[in-house]
């Protein structure tokens, strides 16, 4: 009879908590109110300008209110960020078109396109001493790139194509290596790969500091150098809960990409200090000037070229089938942005 009451006390007392936690979970959703917290993905480089100046200038912040939170998410390759996408960890990103292609096939369009970043920034070069005049001379050759179906990647196996060569995985002559930019400059330096394709400052710095020459410069490699680097993409849910935070976003994107274009030195030292403080090194001044020299820091995501970059994912076998791409860009914000302040749209 005890045993009972104990065990009807104890039920009791069970339910009597789960309420109070339902309840307790309740209250805690309604004291958040209409703060939105708001996670942003960027890498400590120069292609990502726009979020490195944001993020000291706390312009961002400052468009959304202090009501709400902006949590930085630092990444330093794009499948991470592109999880992260996935996973609903972050909601807007700054990345490279590759891994957004990517994203938008593998979500059926629920990571979209929203704004360009910067155009070119990468460079072709090869090790001292070896001087390749025609492209077809890389025939038997060591190339590294800083990632498997990366920009740079997909640039340097249309740069083969075009040249009648492919990668010895697909019966060519070619050896295409990945590895991370910092070790793609001590491979070059000892002479255990032939070229590299990388983006800047990383280029800059292989002709600084490992002496190497320039096969394509920034304009060579791709397009004329109209091609994007790098993106921002939303979560298309995020944008439907909140589209006036994205519009906010886009509207501080537009400004501060102005900002860094009118003034370009201030902008510089702006990056050089962010990257520093994240990365616990900073860029040498003649580096840093060359790299900003090979880029473009835009809001145009350079369409056609993305849609070449999707081209030669499928071709390359990077996705398995060509991706619906009518959903890929959403530039209706960005648009809107432009036109109310004077400047040109994005067909």
């Amino acid at each position: 009879m005890k045993n009972s009451k104990a065990f009807k006390f104890s039920l009791a007392m069970l339910v009597g908590i789960s309420v109070l936690g339902g309840l307790a979970g309740c209250s805690s959703k309604k004291s958040e109110g209409n703060a939105v917290n708001v996670r942003i993905g960027y890498f400590p480089n120069i292609t990502h300008s726009q979020a490195l100046v944001v993020r000291d200038q706390g312009s961002f912040q400052k468009a959304i209110g202090t009501e709400n939170k902006i949590d930085w998410k630092l990444f330093n390759a794009g499948p991470a960020e592109v999880e992260a996408l996935f996973a609903g960890a972050i909601d807007i990103g700054y990345i490279g078109p590759g891994p957004a292609i990517n994203a938008y096939a593998k979500s059926k369009g629920d990571i979209q396109i929203i704004a360009g970043a910067t155009d070119a920034g990468a460079i072709f070069v090869s090790k001292k001493g070896v001087v390749i005049k025609d492209l077809k001379d890389l025939s038997g050759k060591k190339i590294a790139v800083p990632q498997f179906g990366n920009t740079q990647d997909l640039t340097l196996r249309k740069i083969l194509s075009d040249n009648g060569l492919k990668d010895k995985t697909k019966g060519g002559t070619v050896e295409v290596r990945q590895a991370a930019n910092a070790d793609i400059l001590s491979l070059l330096q000892k002479g255990e790969i032939d070229a590299a394709l990388v983006p800047e400052p990383w280029g800059s710095r292989l002709i600084k500091e490992a002496g190497a020459n320039v096969i394509l410069d920034y304009k060579e490699v791709f397009r004329d150098g109209k091609y994007t680097t790098a993106v921002v993409v939303v979560r298309a849910e995020f944008q439907k809960d909140h589209p006036e935070i994205v519009e906010n976003f886009i509207k501080n994107h537009v400004e501060v990409t102005e900002y860094i274009n009118k003034n370009p030195d201030k902008a510089k030292e702006i990056v050089n200090k962010q990257i520093t403080e994240l990365t616990k090194k900073s860029i040498a001044k003649d580096v840093l000037d060359a790299a900003f020299a090979r880029l473009t820091v835009t809001n145009d995501p350079e369409n056609d070229s993305v849609l070449e970059f999707v081209k030669s994912s499928v071709n390359e076998g990077f996705l398995k089938s060509d991706p619906d791409t009518k959903d890929l860009f959403n530039l209706t914000i960005l648009n809107k942005v432009l036109k109310e302040k004077g400047l040109e749209q994005i067909k």
